[in-house]
């Protein structure tokens, strides 16, 4: 890392996978707003749906997800059965559209879901959103607790892509982080997802862990490659124990500094590109084949609550406790409180607890910084053109651009500013020069590194 960069290394900033980000959400946005947004769907637009499932047999130590261990099926039970009524709320509260391209399930661990259960929730969804026939349906799972009646639900259900928790092969390192899961096990669990017929798989690496080293970040990377995952995202793990409270288990001592950080990053991205694998935005790879890499190639790349998407839907309907629903309008975040969402959801309410309502300003600022998480740069006057807003509108932006490049974080060159490859990790760092509504908050964001 040069020697300039490491003062900004250490700066908490967001992952601006929205803009405003969700530490600017209010309860002045909340179910009224959020099925007027709703409503405002058009037949000639299809819709995206993600499907939260807040469960895992076991907590790893890095997560910062909102999940939980449930300690038997019958709180899942009660979950999944608010899950489908709220499913028709949704459903009930869109006008009209044309059908569901897209349905992701994350959490946690979907697979904490029993075979049969998995499979009548997507065939549900699948109804009441009208998935059309070309719709991608993704789901994430935890490799430990895959099964083969699980396998049989998915392929059977019409699951077109996977994304598989690999994060790291180092057995010390899994001690340390409470995820134990031997390097057959997940071989084998991709052998199976193919044999089923599922081919896009996807696939969860981290850095910065404790105890990691630059070898076992590249091991890691290897073994993705070698298994032909169709993408693969490189995260730095976030130690945020004031947030996820699970943290608190794992040895601050043991954790790789900044300069660590920094080359376990660059050394598996170093081996994914030489395994042929092409850079998207921050943190992802993708074959050059997948849909992420032609849309990164075309410049049609998008970033929402799921990360890098070749997702262009305007309408997200988030289901499940804390989901995050996106509108053209806003966003509208869902009752982290589970009897909270609960008891919405029986009053026949959405359950939108929170959110944003976008100004014009929100909206300009949402499009440049878009445009250079995604492309690594972004021309200010043409964003600016086309959100047709004066040009001029983001001069501060420039300005702080102008001091990032006396680091060499970035270049400026007119009104364009520019990310190079070798500062790809401070992406976030410029985005943060285009945000309107940013405070500094140490305990809120993680490290830019």
């Amino acid at each position: 890392m040069k020697q300039a960069w490491i003062p900004f290394a250490s700066r908490p900033v967001p992952r601006y996978t929205s803009y405003p980000t969700a530490a600017d959400f209010a309860p002045d946005v909340s179910e009224p707003d959020a099925r007027l947004w709703a409503s405002a769907t058009t037949p000639d637009k299809p819709v995206s749906v993600y499907i939260h499932v807040p469960f895992c047999e076991k907590l790893c130590f890095y997560c910062g997800c909102a999940t939980s261990v449930p300690n038997g099926y019958s709180r899942i039970a009660s979950y999944l059965e608010t899950l489908h009524r709220e499913i028709d709320l949704w459903a009930a509260a869109l006008g009209d559209h044309a059908g569901m391209a897209h349905l992701h399930f994350g959490g946690g661990s979907p697979n904490a879901l029993s075979a049969e259960d998995f499979k009548d929730l997507v065939a549900h969804a699948a109804r009441a959103f009208h998935l059309r026939p070309d719709a991608e349906i993704a789901v994430e799972i935890d490799p430990r607790s895959l099964s083969p009646d699980f396998i049989h639900a998915m392929a059977v259900s019409g699951l077109n892509r996977v994304s598989f928790g690999v994060q790291t092969l180092s057995p010390t390192v899994q001690q340390a982080v409470g995820r134990i899961q031997p390097k057959i096990l997940l071989s084998e669990g991709i052998d199976r997802l193919h044999d089923a017929g599922i081919r896009a798989i996807n696939m969860d690496l981290m850095y910065g862990l404790p105890h990691q080293t630059v070898a076992d970040v590249e091991d890691a990377a290897h073994f993705a490659a070698e298994m032909g995952a169709a993408r693969i995202s490189l995260f730095g793990y976030a130690h945020v124990p004031w947030f996820a409270k699970h943290q608190k288990a794992i040895d601050e001592d043991a954790l790789p500094g900044l300069e660590a950080r920094f080359e376990q990053a660059e050394a598996g991205a170093h081996t994914l590109e030489l395994a042929g694998y092409h850079a998207i935005g921050l943190d992802h790879f993708a074959r050059a084949d997948d849909s992420l890499a032609v849309a990164a190639r075309a410049g049609t790349l998008h970033r929402n609550f799921q990360g890098y998407t070749d997702d262009p839907c305007d309408t997200l309907i988030g289901i499940g406790s804390t989901a995050i629903s996106q509108f053209s309008e806003g966003y509208a975040q869902n009752f982290k409180d589970r009897p909270n969402w609960q008891a919405a959801i029986n009053d026949g309410r959405l359950p939108v607890e929170r959110g944003v309502a976008f100004t014009d300003d929100d909206r300009l600022r949402s499009r440049a910084i878009e445009r250079l998480m995604c492309d690594l740069e972004v021309d200010v006057d043409a964003v600016c053109d086309e959100m047709q807003a004066p040009r001029g509108s983001l001069a501060d932006a420039l300005e702080t651009a102008r001091f990032l490049q006396s680091a060499g974080l970035c270049e400026l060159n007119g009104k364009t500013i520019r990310v190079p490859t070798e500062a790809r990790l401070f992406l976030r760092t410029v985005a943060q020069s285009l945000d309107g509504r940013y405070k500094p908050a140490a305990q809120r964001h993680a490290k830019a590194v």
